[in-house]
């Protein structure tokens, strides 16, 4: 008991410590492009080519428990940034539609990581209408393939979806001094 006790928190503690690592996707996932973001009983969304994001309706609940609960349908679940250099910042926006019948409430969205901050709307979503979830990645210290994730807690059944960004950071090249004189930096 003891020792699956260790073993739990052990996997707990890595993955956290990875969720913004350097390369936080397997090679299989970074040449397939099969990211599914979406939680159970969602329908998966695959990714034929890993440049080009999702672009089919995906609903990230369903509302099994409650068929009036809110429910939220985003266009995408997964947006692939490409490569960028280092120290970019990238912003995306994941648009959602409230598919239940009754208002859409937004508890909290939070980011997998400290380089990744998220807003929603803190107004409800009445049904039939659509949402945003901006998303802003910054890349300083990052360094080769990246997925942050953010979780959002909200009225549906099951509460809680997830979305997440995708792409790979390179190093950034920095001029050395030369002939010229020192390199003056902004």
């Amino acid at each position: 008991m003891k020792k699956n006790l260790i073993y739990t928190f052990a996997m707990a503690v890595a993955l956290m410590a990875t969720s913004c690592n350097e390369n936080t996707a397997t090679d299989a996932e970074a040449t397939t492009g099969n990211d599914v973001a979406t939680t159970a009983p969602a329908t998966e969304t695959t990714v034929d080519n890993p440049n080009i994001a999702t672009t089919e309706p995906t609903t990230a609940t369903t509302a099994a428990a409650n068929p009036n609960a809110p429910a939220m349908t985003f266009k995408e679940t997964v947006y692939d940034f490409g490569t960028v250099k280092q120290g970019e910042v990238v912003n995306h926006t994941f648009t959602f539609t409230n598919t239940g019948k009754e208002p859409l409430i937004i508890e909290n969205a939070s980011a997998s990581c400290g380089c990744t901050v998220p807003e929603w709307p803190k107004t409800p979503v009445a049904p039939g209408k659509t949402g945003e979830i901006k998303v802003q990645f910054n890349s300083t210290g990052k360094y080769g393939q990246q997925a942050p994730m953010v979780t959002i807690r909200a009225n549906t059944e099951p509460n809680i979806t997830q979305v997440s960004l995708k792409g790979t950071v390179e190093a950034s090249t920095i001029p050395t001094a030369g002939a010229e004189g020192p390199v003056k930096r902004n």
